[in-house]
């Protein structure tokens, strides 16, 4: 199951920082959750749950403040959550989760992506299924068997718990994210290399070298689109 987790989130953050698409994302994102619920993390799980994995990212104090301050104020902005799913060259699977005002100019541009870069649009459920919805929680400073015994000491359940490079990834059901980091903080853990929510492929695949190029394009374009939030996939791209 493991995908060197760390290592994934370092080469994402510093491919949207150098644009800050990686504030705008998290920002929009902390609005959203918040207007939905509770502009409050106590009180609104959802919301915790996101200032966490904002946290990995170092998203900065003055731009989460700034979408509260949003959500608790009179803006009457709304975004709609989408998902579209597809195919990349070769076969490969495609999910792209997007928050947008504009969803016939999201669906436009996904759409575009896809036709332009060799890949092409599927119906709901046509790639999700091969998909598990997943937390990922990451650590250093600790054995993976003393995370284990963290955990159940606690009674959270994990699907996994894997040492990765010179950090534990624990991987668990959604439901878990929150119950996983309070047992780990608990017990003294102070700081998480990785907080995701992701959609994690069942099994992955390799794609010819003559099509990788035409992959990584179809992946970069999606990633670049203003509304895109995630974009997963099922290609085996370890380096």
């Amino acid at each position: 199951m493991g995908r060197k987790w760390n290592n994934i989130k370092e080469k994402k953050a510093s491919k949207d920082a150098n644009t800050s698409r990686i504030y705008a994302r998290f920002g929009r994102e902390i609005y959203v959750v918040a207007k939905q619920g509770e502009p409050d993390p106590e009180s609104n799980r959802a919301l915790r749950v996101v200032l966490e994995r904002a946290k990995t990212y170092n998203v900065p104090k003055a731009i989460i403040d700034r979408a509260l301050e949003k959500a608790k104020g009179n803006s009457d902005e709304t975004y709609d959550e989408l998902r579209y799913e597809g195919f990349g060259p070769n076969g490969s699977m495609i999910i792209v989760d997007a928050l947008t005002n504009n969803v016939n100019r999201t669906a436009s541009e996904v759409r575009a992506a896809f036709s332009k870069n060799g890949g092409s649009l599927g119906v709901s459920g046509s790639v999700s299924y091969m998909f598990d919805s997943t937390a990922v929680i990451g650590l250093v400073g600790k054995s993976a068997d003393e995370v284990l015994e963290i955990l159940m000491e606690a009674d959270v359940d994990a699907r996994d718990i894997l040492e990765e490079d010179e950090a534990v990834i624990v991987y668990a059901e959604p439901d878990q994210f929150h119950s996983v980091q309070e047992a780990l903080k608990n017990a003294g853990v102070t700081e998480f290399t990785v907080a995701e929510l992701t959609m994690l492929p069942q099994n992955y695949v390799t794609i010819p070298e003559e099509s990788q190029a035409q992959f990584e394009k179809l992946i970069d374009v999606l990633e670049d689109l203003e509304d895109v939030q995630q974009v997963y996939h099922n290609v085996d791209s370890e380096e």
